[in-house]
């Protein structure tokens, strides 16, 4: 599964993939990229219940901005079941979820969230929206790393407003559906699977 593909022209390169679905949160064009995927996949853009090779998804429709939508536009989170672990992707929210939005896509395993602010909600926003959703895992997303022409904060700020100290990026994230019904909200970093594009002239 592909979540919001990127083009090559945010300065960022990204391989070719399989996939079997692919969810796009919004039709901005550094989130819809689909060809990188490989034919044949699935694609779900927008809200609704999708059940596609073994893979539940639930789009639950938000907003790109804090003013329903007004200067971005339209925004889905997708709530994707995938072997009994629940995935939580946010796109590009813009704003703290109602509570409705909140009910819908609450404690999942993994939450996948935008921290770099300018057009989607920022470091302390994210903040608070984990602590709406309680997820077991928190994976920041959407910020500024090496190569990216896109202006967006730091990792700094969200790490500071969620009181870590240190944080390595791992490599990867394995997970299992827990049978603890209790647990501490865990932010994991991961390392960007990507490198800065080199541009050639001739």
């Amino acid at each position: 599964m592909v979540t919001d593909p990127f083009p090559p022209g945010i300065g960022l390169k990204l391989a070719r993939m399989d996939a079997e679905v692919v969810t796009v949160s919004h039709e901005h064009e550094n989130h819809n990229y689909t060809q990188v995927v490989r034919d044949g996949a699935y694609e779900i853009r927008g809200p609704g219940e999708y059940e596609v090779a073994g893979v539940s998804v639930i789009g639950v429709p938000t907003f790109h901005d804090a003013d329903k939508g007004a200067k971005q536009g339209r925004n889905t989170v997708y709530l994707i079941e995938i072997d009994d672990v629940r995935i939580c992707h946010l796109g590009d929210l813009g704003h703290k979820l109602e509570d409705t939005e909140a009910e819908a896509i609450a404690s999942p395993d993994v939450l996948l969230v935008p921290v770099g602010g300018r057009t989607a909600i920022n470091a302390a926003q994210a903040a608070e929206v984990v602590r709406q959703l309680e997820p077991r895992y928190v994976v920041p997303m959407h910020y500024a790393i090496a190569g990216l022409k896109v202006d967006l904060d730091t990792l700094d700020r969200f790490l500071k407003e969620m009181g870590v100290t240190s944080s390595e990026p791992q490599p990867k994230l394995s997970v299992q559906k827990s049978s603890v019904a209790e647990y501490e909200t865990k932010v994991v970093v991961l390392e960007p699977k990507v490198e800065p594009k080199v541009e050639t002239k001739v």
